[in-house]
């Protein structure tokens, strides 16, 4: 009887008290509140970056619609010059802030209607 005792001694040594794991819960806490901001707005800033991205992109197809039709400042541009299978773009780009896409007129830059995605 004596060595189940001890054993049960001895194995009650190995586990962990309350208070460390209260700690390890407090450190893993404190490093998720300071990762998570970080990584929310280096989300955001990658969001943007695509986006604009995107704008230049469709600049791009309009500039050289327009040289290639003889078009001036101020000519309209529709989504089914640009984009298409054998046109200037495949598929209409997608802002991954979940804006929409407005071609504007030759000369104007493409916009965006997520703020803060401008070209």
């Amino acid at each position: 009887m004596k060595t189940s005792v001890v054993s049960r001694v001895q194995a009650a040594g190995k586990a962990f008290t309350l208070i460390e794991i209260m700690i390890v819960v407090a450190i893993i806490g404190l490093v998720t509140a300071i990762a998570l901001p970080n990584f929310m707005k280096t989300r955001k800033v990658a969001r943007t970056q695509v986006c604009l991205e995107n704008l230049a992109q469709i600049e791009s197809a309009k500039q050289i619609w327009g040289v290639g039709n003889g078009k001036k400042t101020g000519d309209v541009v529709v989504e089914t010059d640009l984009i298409g299978p054998t046109l200037y773009i495949r598929k209409l780009p997608v802002c991954p802030g979940g804006g929409s896409y407005t071609f504007g007129v030759v000369g104007t830059p493409p916009t965006c209607s997520e703020p803060g995605h401008t070209l």
